[in-house]
């Protein structure tokens, strides 16, 4: 059986265990929705502050990216399950290349973080979204590679503590100062009154480049530097992520 026969296999069934009960799909996005509704015309009157004359369009990219993290960063969850059930003991006896039983769930998750991207861009555009849809296509596809990336990591971590009481202090104390140090909701910038320790340690997280990229194509300014820093960042955390979780699938004891 060849490695894409065997990837496809253990998509097609995390799929189907995703539709049979599809309302986390909307439970995901319900948090970047409320943002949009809630903090969103929060941020028209400093529209000129951020440079955008439509405020959404700078809004929405750190929303995207705020659901490619949280969206994916929580799949090991699921994963311990089905470890304690016996479910990845009965994979691995099995001839399947240990990366096809990762790249297959992570696969899963790309899939319904796109899902989940195209209906907060659609419903963006009810509230007043404006830019280059060349430009939202990039940033989705950015933030389907970073949820590719953040789901392959959480695996990892969940073979790793088999634990959801370990799993769950672990993965918010990693979200909640990526939340507050890459500019997701608002820039630093902004906060005139930042320590400059505070914004020097912003400058060292590799997911404000990715936002301040997703935000410069949006406005429809491909090819720049800033977008350009934020796909390299992006193909890095991908491709660690997708080392990490590979070696953590292939562990004996894993």
């Amino acid at each position: 059986m060849t490695f894409a026969r065997q990837t496809w296999i253990i998509f097609r069934r995390q799929m189907r265990l995703a539709l049979r009960n599809p309302a986390w799909v909307i439970i995901g996005l319900a948090q970047p929705v409320l943002y949009l509704a809630l903090f969103g015309p929060l941020l028209v009157p400093l529209a000129q502050q951020i440079g955008n004359v439509n405020a959404y369009t700078f809004f929405v990219p750190g929303l995207l990216v705020q659901l490619g993290l949280f969206g994916a960063l929580f799949a090991g969850f699921g994963l311990i399950s089905e470890w304690r059930e016996g479910v990845v003991e009965a994979e691995r006896v099995t001839p399947a290349s240990r990366t096809a039983l990762l790249l297959g769930r992570v696969a899963r998750d790309i899939v319904l973080l796109t899902v989940q991207g195209i209906l907060l861009i659609s419903l963006s555009f009810l509230f007043g979204l404006t830019g280059s849809i060349p430009g939202m296509v990039f940033g989705l596809f950015l933030t389907m590679l970073l949820g590719g990336a953040c789901s392959a990591s959480s695996n990892a971590l969940a073979l790793s503590t088999k634990s959801e009481d370990v799993l769950a202090p672990v993965l918010n104390s990693i979200a909640l100062p990526v939340l507050l140090l890459s500019g997701i909701l608002l820039p630093i910038s902004l906060e005139t009154g930042a320590p400059q320790w505070l914004v020097t340690l912003s400058d060292f997280m590799p997911i404000k480049y990715i936002v301040n990229g997703i935000r410069d194509a949006f406005k429809g300014d491909i090819a720049t530097l800033t977008t350009l820093w934020g796909l390299l960042w992006t193909l890095v955390l991908f491709a660690a992520g997708l080392w990490i979780g590979t070696r953590t699938f292939r562990k004996d004891n894993a």
